[in-house]
């Protein structure tokens, strides 16, 4: 499916930019480890491409374009289009969730905020649970329940990213805390990008979006029984390894504007094992009532676009990517 060195390509670019999937993606079975790394090398290579350019914009607009020629079947001559291409054929990938996560992106290069903490789930949706659905696919598990506990545990994992990096992000100009509670708190966004501060006020809130992802974490599991039991230890390390980052932030008393939170590789190996216990329990309890939980209202349309039976195009979701589009074009 995916040319050798092409997949090569992806595994190297997984192995220095992402160590956390990367020691997940090894217990993954082959046949969802190797277009796993293809479309994360993909996504890492659309978020590098918005974060690091000089013209945020630009670069949306040209990935927006290498979208359409991976979809045409005509990808652009690099191997992360190209392995990319390859899982959209292989796996009929709808086309909602990547132009998702380029919505998000589009967000990004806007330098959007979020007022309340609903709109933070919006954008993690499309950032983190848009990969999540996508993952869904890789392991041809389409049922909308399942899909639905994937991107709970997306929306968790950019959570947690969010509250590791509120310093690191002030100080690049960039906010993702609702904006609301820092209102209610008597801060500034100004003030505090002027001078970023682990205040007790921003603690707390660190603490509510961890809390959030928490709870969310705790919903998660309930799904991973319905993918194939091969890929539940996997999935189960991804899900430790980035609670793992938030129980590191506990430590640090909440503060991630002076310190970043970070797991020992020691750690990670601990929670692998922990995975692999979890993912074996799961063939003999019960199936938890929470599986059958509603979706998050910011995630339905993820859910409705992946789910078996589903349209590989999505009118509403390709209507609101062209809207940003036009945004950037302007």
């Amino acid at each position: 499916m995916i040319a050798p060195s092409d997949l090569a390509h992806c595994r190297d670019v997984i192995r220095t930019g992402s160590l956390s999937f990367h020691a997940a993606s090894k217990l993954l079975p082959a046949s969802v480890r190797d277009p796993a790394l293809a479309l994360y090398a993909f996504c890492r290579l659309a978020d590098d491409e918005v974060d690091e350019g000089d013209n945020k914009a630009r670069a949306v607009l040209d990935l927006r374009d290498r979208l359409d020629l991976a979809y045409a079947g005509t990808p652009r001559n690099a191997p992360e289009d190209r392995a990319f291409a390859a899982i959209i054929a292989e796996f009929n990938m709808p086309r909602a969730l990547p132009e998702a996560l380029l919505e998000g992106l589009a967000w990004d290069a806007v330098e959007r905020r979020y007022a309340t903490l609903s709109e933070v789930r919006d954008y993690s949706a499309r950032v983190a649970s848009a990969v999540g659905a996508m993952m869904c696919v890789l392991m041809r598990a389409r049922d909308p329940d399942a899909l639905a506990r994937a991107c709970d545990l997306g929306v968790a994992m950019q959570l947690t990213n969010i509250a590791r990096d509120v310093g690191e992000d002030a100080r690049a100009g960039r906010i993702y805390l609702p904006t609301d509670w820092l209102d209610e708190a008597g801060i500034s966004v100004d003030d505090f990008f002027a001078n970023p501060a682990a205040t007790p006020e921003i603690r707390r809130m660190v603490r509510r979006l961890l809390a959030e992802a928490q709870r969310l974490y705790i919903r998660s599991e309930a799904g991973i029984r319905k993918l194939p039991m091969p890929a539940r230890t996997g999935i189960f390390a991804a899900r430790y390894i980035y609670a793992g980052i938030a129980a590191s932030v506990r430590r640090n008393a909440h503060d991630t504007v002076t310190v970043r939170a970070r797991t020992t590789k020691a750690a990670k190996v601990g929670l692998i094992g922990k995975a692999a216990v979890r993912s074996a329990g799961t063939v003999i309890l019960p199936q938890s009532p929470v599986l059958f939980a509603r979706p998050l209202d910011e995630v339905a349309f993820l859910v409705d676009a992946a789910a078996v039976g589903a349209s590989t195009q999505n009118a509403g979701a390709g209507a609101a990517l062209a809207a940003v589009m036009s945004t950037l074009q302007a």
